[in-house]
Parts: C-alpha cells; sequence; structure tokens
C-alpha cells in the first residue's frame, strides 16, 4: 500500500457562512471541485447554530475535542436529540436532515466524513485500542490520528503517524491493516458501481 497523509495544521481554515466556526478540508475526491463525491474534513465549532444542509449525502460525526454536542435532528413534534461526546460512538445522519447544533460547555472539535449516496458508501468507526480491520470493499481507506497518534501496519511494514494527522491508501476488498491507537478513526469509502 503507497499511503499518503496530510496534518491537520496543514490544511487552511475556510470560515462558515453563519461565523460559527471553520473547516479544514483534509481530503475530497474529486480534488478541487465544489461538488465532491465524497469529503473528509475537521470542523471548529465555536457557536451554537444549524448545520449546512446537504441534500443526497450522509453524514459521519465524531467529537475529536471539546465537552461536546447536542444535536437536535428534525423539525416540530419529531425532533430528536442526539449528545455526543469524545467517548461517544461515531454518529452517522442524512446530509438532509435539518441539524442544529448546541455547544455542551463551550468550542469543540468534530471530525466529518460526508459521502454522496449516489457515487459512493462509506464506513466510519472509533479505534480505542488495537486492532484489525478487513476492507469490506475495495476502495480508499483512511485512518485519523487523535491526540496520541497511531501505529499503522499493513503488508508492507510498520510506521508512526503523528497526531492530529490523516492517513489515507487504495484497498482492496479483505486487505488488512492493523491500527494501534487510544484515539484514532477508521473509515473505508467505496465507489459506486
Amino acid at each position: 500500500m503507497n499511503w499518503q497523509h496530510i496534518a491537520l495544521a496543514d490544511a487552511t481554515p475556510l470560515p462558515w457562512k453563519n461565523g460559527g466556526g471553520t473547516t479544514r478540508e483534509l481530503l475530497a475526491w474529486p480534488p478541487g471541485v465544489v461538488d465532491w463525491h465524497w469529503r473528509i474534513s475537521v470542523a471548529q465549532v465555536e457557536a451554537d447554530g444549524p448545520f449546512s444542509r446537504f441534500d443526497g449525502v450522509q453524514r459521519w460525526f465524531a467529537v475529536l475535542d471539546g465537552e461536546g454536542v447536542e444535536l437536535a435532528l428534525g423539525q416540530g413534534p419529531k425532533v430528536q436529540t442526539q449528545r455526543l461526546t469524545r467517548q461517544s460512538a461515531v454518529f452517522g445522519f442524512d446530509g438532509a436532515q435539518s441539524v442544529d447544533c448546541k455547544l455542551i460547555n463551550g468550542p469543540t472539535q468534530d471530525f466529518n466524513l460526508m459521502v454522496r449516496s449516489v457515487h459512493a458508501s462509506a464506513k466510519l468507526q472509533r479505534v480505542r485500542e488495537a486492532m484489525e480491520v478487513r476492507a469490506r470493499e475495495s476502495g480508499i481507506c483512511a485512518v485519523w490520528a487523535g491526540a496520541s497518534g497511531a501505529m499503522l501496519r499493513d503488508a508492507n511494514g510498520s510506521w508512526p503517524l503523528p497526531a492530529h494527522t490523516l492517513a489515507w491508501t487504495q484497498i482492496v476488498k479483505e486487505q488488512s491493516v492493523y491500527i494501534d491507537s487510544a484515539d484514532a478513526l477508521y473509515m473505508e469509502i467505496a465507489p459506486c458501481l
């Protein structure tokens, strides 16, 4: 496998239109276009407010730093509330859904994976100990290393992944990746055929 990587500090923070935070895009496909098929980013949320709506997009969300958020999904009598912290599992939801975000005791840093359903499918999960994962489908696999960093191993060897860095590579179905970290995220993105 030929792994590539980007450190969070190397991604430019882009301010939100509502002034409530910034987003650092780490990786998107195709690169450099507004109408991406999928996108991986980290957001710094500074104030309560609504999430941007993304029709046709499946979203995954994980709190990286701060006390967390409370998301109100939907409108009217069918509003569902989801409280998310650094200890919570990754939360997936429909990007077309109305989502209002309330911060729990101050700003948060949050990881986002967004996939346009007509182009790809994906999964995102937390890694809190050493684990081996086998790719469900051929496509892209990526690992986000949190504050403690991570060790990665594949058939070609092993190496450290520095804290606050995203690494990614092409992967084929059933190929294995070994991740050792106390606070990482693992994701797979498979194109729709």
